[in-house]
């Protein structure tokens, strides 16, 4: 984990593992309500396994890259992956008609744990906005 720290803004580097949950708990520290970070814990922890299983397809030589900005009004995390991006119709936050598919349920959770939730033009960088 590699950090570049400012008053109001981090950069955060790490493997392209799953082994995510001290990075996730690291990226949850300006978030005071326990519940609320139980919430924003799920959405988190969703779109750092996609951005190494769907992103970084498991290669442990990439990286995630993560920004996290605060504002006064805004927690905001960028979650960068190596990939090509995602194509956009499938950056919808619905679930999947199929209820058996394999696959489009993790971006359904994760609009459902943040106020705000944009994509790149190329698709391989998320952002991730929680009100305060």
């Amino acid at each position: 984990l590699i950090v570049y720290p400012s008053k109001n803004w981090a950069v955060f580097i790490h493997p392209s593992t799953l082994k995510l949950a001290s990075f996730v708990e690291t990226l949850l520290e300006p978030v005071i309500c326990k519940e609320t970070a139980k919430k924003i814990e799920l959405g988190l922890h969703e779109a750092l396994v996609n951005a190494v299983v769907h992103g970084n397809l498991s290669n442990p030589n990439k990286v995630i890259r993560v920004r996290r900005i605060l504002t006064p009004n805004w927690i905001v995390w960028q979650i960068q992956d190596e990939g090509l991006g995602i194509v956009e119709d499938k950056r919808v936050g619905c679930l999947p008609l199929k209820i058996d598919v394999n696959s489009g349920r993790g971006i359904y959770l994760i609009h459902k744990c943040f106020d705000d939730v944009r994509w790149s033009r190329k698709g391989n960088r998320l952002q991730l906005s929680l009100k305060k």
